[in-house]
C-alpha cells in the first residue's frame, strides 16, 4: 500500500468516526432537553409555591429517581 493509500484510507475512517460522533450527540440531545425541561418544571415549582424543607426533600428525590425506572 502507498503512502497516498495509507492517508487516504486513514482519511476516510476519520470521516467515518466523525459521523458516528455527530449521531451519537445527535441522540443523546433530546435526553439532555427533557432534564433541562424538568429542571425548569422543578424551578417553577419552587416559584410558585411555598416551598419547605419536605418539598425539597421530595424534589431531590425525584430528581435523583430520574432514568431509575
Amino acid at each position: 500500500m502507498t503512502h497516498e493509500e495509507q492517508i487516504a484510507k486513514l482519511i476516510a475512517m476519520l470521516e467515518i468516526q466523525q459521523k458516528l460522533h455527530e449521531t451519537a450527540i445527535d441522540m443523546i440531545k433530546p435526553a439532555i432537553e427533557a432534564e433541562r425541561e424538568a429542571c425548569a418544571k422543578l424551578c417553577d415549582y419552587v416559584y410558585d409555591n411555598i416551598v419547605t424543607d419536605e418539598h425539597i426533600k421530595d424534589m431531590a428525590f425525584k430528581i435523583r429517581a430520574r432514568g431509575q425506572a
